[in-house]
């Protein structure tokens, strides 16, 4: 039963100056590296969990929030004006989104992706707000053997979506798995791995591997592709009618279907571990075309191409905070980045987050709608100034960038041992991304290694060797005979196909 109590006391922990202050931040600071190609919200939360550490839990998860808000609006900003998504979540986006602009469409094309990225965000919010406690209160029912069983079924199901094979997914995963030994056994606190280095004892940073898997590889794959002279210039037509720079009510409520499947599928796939919003994009574009009246009109600046992307792209962002709140497996590398934050402060995600830390939970709940509110007046403001953010020099972006995550895996970690980590996980990132192997899959395995480990120990402790226990725990089999369809209809299945 929900305590109301606890939640009016979450809600007013959320709508305070202080964390106004901090979520409007976040979502401009979302939105300015969105409209930066290449860089997206996800390298900005990776690089600001470190200048986190001094806020309280609420204050700090609110600004990762508001940056990932943020990011998904910015990211369409270059995708219409100069067909280059500034994130891959608006890749579908440039499909309609440019051509609008090459008829001099460009503001109708950029106030209908923030609209829909508005409406599609806030539509998954509610379903967050209303399923989250239901789940919960039922994994809060699971053993460690139904969570084991459960974890491993999310990795099969990451593994064969994410990356270039079914193989080189699960090798990833336990590639993460055994980095994530590095430290103290966690049921018997032996050390393992740590070499003489004692500041090895709890592991390897989490922001160090975060930061080097995914941010710092980006950043010398972008400044290794500067040659000669560095220009990206944005022209927008002075002439441009009326009614070509805004999105009338009417247009708008003509798209309330199109908004509506793209943020049903939206959500769905982001409550699923390991589908990102790219997937949900171009799923929710081809659906959309697929049963217009006029489906040639699509790729040529059709307004409902752009709006049926954005609404989906964006309401992934509620949903995949689902699985990582009420399992603690985390939706996407976002979620994954909030729950490095929330165990940083002392926070354990999980079905028991809500038992212990429902207070918290309430007031991100209200910050994630105070989010969505200033996305909204911010995105109106400021859609003129981020269209010329973009033409900042990728010689000037990505060195500070880089130089921002020096400092602060330094001041997180407390000396250059984190940097160097950083660096060498770096390095692996990019022999994985030359190998075809996925880096996402190795972080989401990382950050669940430990508690991977421990449920797997607490199993053989409650089997002690009889494996007819199974069979008392319908749940685990199930989730198991779940995990070995995934495999085959990820790998076995196609394999079969091709070579018929």
């Amino acid at each position: 039963m929900i305590d109301f109590n606890i939640v009016l006391a979450g809600l007013s922990d959320a709508f305070t100056l202080y964390n106004l202050f901090f979520v409007l931040f976040g979502v401009i600071l979302g939105q300015l590296v969105g409209a930066l190609p290449g860089t997206g919200p996800v390298m900005a939360m990776a690089i600001a969990i470190p200048f986190t550490f001094t806020l309280n839990p609420l204050t700090a998860i609110a600004f990762l929030v508001g940056v990932n808000k943020g990011g998904l609006v910015g990211g369409a900003i270059p995708a219409i004006l100069i067909n280059t998504p500034g994130t891959p979540d608006a890749a579908a986006t440039t499909l309609d989104g440019f051509p609008m602009t090459q008829q001099g469409k460009s503001e109708k094309a950029l106030k209908t992706a923030l609209y829909s990225s508005i409406t599609g965000d806030a539509f998954s919010d509610v379903i967050l707000f209303t399923v989250s406690p239901l789940i919960a209160a039922v994994a809060l029912k699971m053993g460690p053997m139904e969570i084991f069983a459960l974890m491993v079924f999310a990795f099969s199901v990451i593994a064969g979506l994410v990356g270039d094979s079914m193989a080189k997914g699960i090798t990833s995963t336990a590639l993460g798995l055994f980095c994530a030994t590095v430290g103290l056994d966690p049921e018997h606190s032996t050390p393992r791995f740590i070499f003489g280095f004692f500041e090895l004892y709890d592991g390897l940073p989490l922001v160090s591997v975060a930061l080097g898997m995914l941010a710092v590889p980006e950043i010398f794959r972008r400044l290794s592709r500067i040659r000669g002279k560095i220009s990206s210039a944005v022209t927008v037509s002075k002439t441009q009618k009326k009614e070509d720079r805004r999105v009338s009510l009417a247009e708008y409520w003509s798209c309330r279907y199109t908004i509506l499947r793209g943020s049903i599928i939206g959500t769905i796939m982001g409550a699923i571990p390991g589908l990102d919003s790219s997937a949900a994009a171009f799923m929710t574009y081809a659906t959309v075309k697929q049963t217009s009246k006029d489906p040639d009109s699509f790729g040529r600046g059709n307004i409902h191409g752009v709006a049926a992307t954005e609404s989906a792209n964006s309401s992934v962002s509620g949903a995949n905070l689902i699985p990582m709140l009420t399992l603690g497996i985390p939706g996407n590398i976002a979620a994954a980045l909030i729950i490095t934050a929330l165990m940083i402060h002392g926070v354990q995600p999980g079905p028991l987050l809500f038992r212990e830390q429902g207070r918290l939970i309430y007031g991100l709940f209200g910050a994630l709608m105070m989010a969505n509110v200033l996305n909204l007046t911010s995105g109106l403001l400021g859609l003129r100034l981020w269209s010329r953010v973009i033409r900042a020099p990728e010689s000037f972006i990505f060195p500070t960038a880089l130089l921002l995550c020096i400092v602060g895996v330094y001041m997180a970690t407390g000396g250059l041992l984190g940097v160097s980590i950083m660096f060498i996980f770096a390095f692996l990132s990019y022999l994985m991304h030359a190998f075809g192997y996925s880096a996402i899959v190795f972080v989401i395995g990382f950050f669940l290694g430990e508690r991977f480990e421990l449920t797997l120990s607490q199993s053989l402790n409650l089997i002690d060797g009889e494996p007819i226990v199974l069979l008392h725990r319908p749940i685990a089999l199930a989730l198991f005979a779940l995990a070995f369809s995934s495999v085959y209809w990820f790998s076995i299945r196609p394999a079969k196909k091709n070579r018929q």
